[in-house]
């Protein structure tokens, strides 16, 4: 997210292997061509440097024959390098954490993820803290200790109306969760 900061999707797409950009692309775009995607990418920069995203777009569109109606081959290697190059799950984390730590008794949390990846991050962590002793170590469940008290309470899960989605297509994937500090 600072372009001053870490490496760069271009040194990142320079750099890779096949087998890291394979990771990064199946991990974070959720691609089932990743493997695919990745074996174009490193032909392509062999013959020479790709230095625009309409190049890395041509790459990964040769390399992925179908696709759903309507959207580009490109649209989840472009989410999966801009998830890796700026750490975005990690940066989501310590959001959260962050978030809930300025939270008094009654504040609420309302995050709006745009993705599966992000959506489980938010779920998981309200879950967490909504019944703690669920996921605490099971080994420690069988122990004769008090339970653990939730400081979270569920509040909502919200996902865009018909009527949003007709003024509002890109809220397609959009995903509200809110949840009150207990």
């Amino acid at each position: 997210m600072d372009p001053a900061c870490g490496e760069s999707a271009a040194d990142f797409i320079a750099r890779a292997t096949v087998r890291e950009l394979a990771e990064v692309i199946k991990t974070y775009g959720e691609e089932r061509f990743a493997f695919q995607i990745a074996t174009a990418i490193v032909a392509g920069r062999e013959n020479r440097p790709i230095r625009t995203t309409r190049e890395l777009a041509e790459i990964v569109a040769s390399a992925v024959r179908s696709r759903e109606l309507g959207q580009d081959p490109a649209t989840r290697t472009f989410q999966a390098l801009r998830i890796h190059v700026n750490q975005e799950l990690a940066q989501l984390e310590q959001g959260l954490n962050g978030a809930f730590s300025l939270l008094r008794s009654g504040g609420r949390l309302a995050v709006i993820s745009f993705h599966s990846l992000e959506d489980r991050i938010v779920k998981q962590f309200i879950d967490r803290k909504a019944s703690p002793s669920a996921h605490e170590d099971p080994r420690l469940r069988r122990l004769p200790v008090a339970a653990v008290a939730p400081t979270l309470r569920k509040i909502a899960r919200i996902r865009p109306s018909e009527a949003e989605l007709a003024r509002n297509p890109r809220a397609r994937s959009a995903t509200l969760r809110i949840a009150e500090k207990v």
